[in-house]
């Protein structure tokens, strides 16, 4: 990759950005900076500060066929060919292009987000007090230049012709770089004139920008690594953006269709079919891009026989080699796939973005789907399919640096779900591990092995305590289905009970807003009797619920905390057992300490789960 780190002074910028030769990438956001930041950034350059430097990439690379379109506010022909794309500065130089030319009013913002036109001006008798009044001499005026209180009764300051702004001292920002001598001849005042001309524009007109200018061999993967190394104060790309503007460069789908691939436009349509599964709702664009890459690259993997076939890949440098090929071929089945994973998570009781303990998890999962096919839902690959699952869960396999363990998932899944001959256990199962005395230290739904359990312990044939209704898909909404205390807060804070188990997995379970109403901070015996009595159910039907839950109800109607706690940690490890096909050890007594303040480090700043 080569790259030259020229210096261009102001007044080349504006012009390169007015005739077209600097363009954005198409991929590029919007224009969106306050007012008071352009405001300034102008007090910067009349300070003689520097303001940061501008990355460029020189067009004509083959390989980066990146969509020009002109900075905002200005007005070029199209088809204009730009010789420089501007990847990093374009909120700074939209701003002086469009404050310091032309009519010199900028498309910009208050602070509240609300939408105004502003123009620039500087009082010249403050200018030329020197370096400190330059803050206070750089206004921001409406953009028809009058000024009004009063619900725009009353006129304050009235600056919309020449005439008016040399009456008020008040030289107009967007003569700073054009006919500035012409405005200065007619001002009254000959010698601020002259020493406003000295001391503000003429060391205006040799301010610098120094920029980064990346040559036209420079690749896409190194392009957007250097936008993240150098883009500070801006918004990084994704690789989304990226690929947005490579696909409406793609020369066979514009001679087929007539027009560029939108990338945007298409995930617009897909997030458009995923709202309707709540679970969904926090799939990323990058997310769905990983999930074609694995895919595309797999292909590849799969039908190159040498020695040394390309890697499965789900890696940011590997999703920008994607072509618009590739990412049409995988739209489709992923679609189906993601929107088949729901079902899934609905299966396990997952039913929305607040109890998915990965949402990261949909990447593999989806690509499983389209690689199995529909032997994903016979009952032998499921079961197995479903063991994986819980694995990766229970295990918390998936909340680091993830992008190697989707390759082996993929790259290991599909044969060992569908039984072929030889196929390894894959190393998601082999790497999950779970020990008793991780639940003392899963107190919040911020960790995931805690929305896991919630899940299983609902799945577990789980109803309401107090209505007649299965803890279901159907049911989780109306119900108003959450995760709550079974000895209550209250009741543990009275009974000196510590933090520790209080607000362990272990002493909770998914209830109705009703029932949890009912419970209060009442001592179980005392609640019991309430839910009997509210729902005209005799205890032994209400013991038979809460065994469901994992609940020994013997415990609970003599408010006998130890062993409650016992009893109900015992029993959900075996549903962890069951859930991971493998042994938890029964860690407690032992080293329950140390793997307890292991796993708190990462929940140190977690939010209590509900207020009961």
């Amino acid at each position: 990759m080569g790259f030259q780190t020229p210096l261009y002074e102001l007044n080349d910028y504006l012009k390169w950005t007015l005739s077209g030769r600097i363009q954005l990438p198409d991929f590029q956001r919007g224009y969106k900076w306050e007012d008071e930041r352009i405001r300034q950034l102008l007090v910067t350059i009349l300070r003689g500060h520097p303001l940061g430097v501008v990355m460029l990439l020189q067009t004509g690379n083959d390989q980066i066929r990146f969509k020009p379109r002109p900075i905002e506010g200005t007005h070029i022909a199209d088809g204009t060919a730009a010789d420089l794309l501007l990847l990093d500065g374009q909120q700074r130089l939209t701003s002086l292009t469009q404050a310091l030319t032309g009519t010199g009013i900028v498309h910009t913002m208050d602070s509240r987000g609300k939408l105004m036109d502003r123009r620039y001006y500087v009082d010249m008798s403050l200018a030329v007090q020197g370096d400190d009044r330059i803050d206070e001499a750089v206004l921001s005026i409406t953009g028809d230049g009058i000024e009004r209180t009063n619900f725009g009764k009353d006129v304050v300051r009235d600056v919309s012709t020449a005439d008016k702004e040399r009456s008020a001292g008040l030289f107009p920002a967007r003569l700073l770089f054009g006919d500035a001598m012409s405005w200065l001849f007619d001002f009254d005042d000959r010698d601020l004139a002259k020493q406003f001309n000295a001391d503000i524009v003429k060391p205006a007109g040799t301010y610098n920008i120094p920029a980064i200018e990346l040559g036209k061999e420079t690749s896409k993967s190194a392009v957007a690594t250097v936008f993240e190394k150098v883009n500070v104060g801006g918004l990084p790309l994704n690789v989304f953006e990226l690929l947005t503007a490579t696909f409406a460069g793609d020369a066979k789908y514009f001679e087929a269709n007539g027009t560029d691939f939108r990338l945007n436009d298409n995930w617009k349509e897909t997030k458009a079919k995923f709202a309707k599964y709540p679970v969904l709702a926090g799939l990323e664009s990058t997310d769905f891009l990983q999930a074609v890459s694995l895919l595309a690259t797999r292909k590849r993997n799969l039908r190159d026989k040498s020695n040394r076939p390309p890697a499965v890949s789900a890696k940011r440098e590997d999703v920008l080699k994607l072509s618009l090929e590739d990412y049409l071929e995988w739209v489709k089945p992923l679609q189906e796939a993601f929107v088949w994973a729901s079902d899934f998570l609905a299966d396990r009781h997952i039913f929305d973005t607040r109890f998915l303990p990965y949402p990261k998890q949909l990447v593999p999962l989806a690509t499983l789907r389209v690689v199995l096919g529909k032997s994903a839902d016979l009952l032998g690959p499921r079961d197995k399919l479903v063991r994986w699952f819980w694995c990766g869960i229970l295990g918390e396999l998936y909340g680091g640096a993830i992008e190697t363990r989707f390759v082996r998932d993929l790259e290991q899944v599909p044969s060992w779900v569908l039984g072929d001959d030889g196929a390894a256990t894959p190393n998601t199962i082999n790497d999950a591990t779970f020990v008793e005395s991780r639940l003392h230290s899963l107190r919040t739904r911020q960790a995931a092995a805690y929305k896991g359990l919630y899940a299983l312990l609902l799945a577990n044939e789980a109803r309401d305590w107090m209505e007649d209704k299965a803890l279901d898909k159907v049911q989780y909404v109306s119900l108003a289905v959450d995760i709550h205390h079974i000895f209550p807060k209250k009741w543990c804070a009275s009974h000196q009970i510590d933090d520790e188990r209080r607000e362990s997995i272990v002493n909770k379970t998914g209830v109705s807003a009703v029932t949890n109403r009912t419970i209060g901070g009442a001592a179980p015996s005392s609640y019991l009797l309430q839910i009997q009595k509210k729902s005209q159910i005799g205890a032994e039907q209400l013991d038979s619920i809460l065994e469901a839950h994992l609940v020994p109800s013997a415990a609970l109607r003599t408010d006998d905390f130890e062993s409650f706690f016992i009893q109900r940690r015992s029993r959900i490890c075996d549903l962890v057992e069951k859930a991971m096909g493998k042994d938890v050890p029964r860690d407690v007594g032992g080293d329950a300490e140390e793997t307890s303040d292991r796993f708190e480090i990462g929940e140190i700043e977690e939010l209590p789960d509900e207020t009961d």
